[in-house]
């Protein structure tokens, strides 16, 4: 799309790609173009070229506006086609014995019934998630097909919830909204979530339904803010501002997600009382 302004600011043409790509149907102004400019989602995928000419004494500014999205999406594949050499064989062997003893402890009259045997059967239930989670994601650019069942949300946040139960939990959720998901994959998904909240010193989690027309889960913590640079940045694969990290978690999560065709993202404003909110987003067919 093109579009070019005199010295006063008054808008002489703009083609309509460029008013398609900057989602508006007119502009008069160069003031009206400067916030649309600084939208998020436009600075992310719209690429700009800006040159002078002079006309008949008149100084014209000509823009140049292109859609760099697919671009970006190439780039990401092939990050993620890096990241299918990370998971392997040693991460099978690890969890495989974490589910054996689990399982052990469960059988025994001691832990059956006792205090301890909500702990293990969390720790049970994620390293046989993680087990098949890794199992089917060895080969990222083989990935399996998601299993699509109607989740309920309500009860599964608890099933996390009872593996960090250090935190300050607070779900309000209605017992009745589900969504479609592949179970292990969608458990992954908040785990990563809650990981990154407890790495940011995170004490309280907060998870609810939206109240605007299409329903999203958001999912918030009171940890350290992340700075709008790192923002930009959080779903690139293997992009990390932690010393010994991979940097795979969110990018992983995202992926997961984009297959069952649910948005993950980062809100731009967090919930009250929060300084993080997550968005998971389920998009129309």
């Amino acid at each position: 799309g093109v579009l070019a302004w005199d010295s006063s600011g008054k808008i002489m043409m703009a083609n309509s790609a460029a008013l398609t790509l900057l989602g508006c149907q007119q502009l008069a102004q160069y003031d009206q173009l400067k916030p649309i400019l600084q939208e998020k989602e436009k600075k992310e995928r719209l690429s700009l070229s800006q040159n002078q000419m002079k006309l008949q004494n008149e100084t014209i500014t000509i823009l140049s506006i292109k859609d760099i999205s697919n671009e970006l999406n190439d780039k990401e594949s092939e990050s993620w086609n890096k990241l299918s050499h990370v998971l392997t064989h040693e991460i099978m062997n690890a969890t495989a014995p974490i589910s054996s003893i689990c399982q052990a402890y469960l059988s025994t009259p001691q832990i059956k019934g006792s205090e301890y045997e909500e702990g293990i059967q969390a720790i049970h239930d994620t390293s046989k998630s993680l087990t098949n989670f890794v199992d089917s994601y060895r080969k990222l650019t083989q990935l399996q097909a998601p299993v699509v069942e109607p989740l309920t949300l309500a009860s599964f946040l608890e099933s996390i919830r009872a593996l960090y139960p250090d935190l300050n939990w607070h779900i309000f959720l209605p017992q009745n909204v589900t969504l479609e998901a592949d179970r292990n994959m969608l458990r992954q998904v908040f785990i990563n979530l809650t990981k990154n909240a407890i790495e940011a010193h995170a004490t309280d989690i907060d998870v609810r339904m939206s109240q605007n027309e299409r329903p999203v889960l958001l999912f918030s913590n009171n940890g350290e803010p992340i700075p709008a640079d790192v923002a930009r940045e959080i779903f690139i694969p293997f992009f990390t501002t932690k010393s010994s990290g991979t940097g795979i978690g969110l990018s992983l999560s995202r992926q997961m997600l984009m297959m069952q065709n649910i948005e993950l993202g980062l809100a731009d404003t967090s919930i009250s009382g929060y300084h993080v909110t997550f968005y998971l987003e389920k998009q129309k067919d």
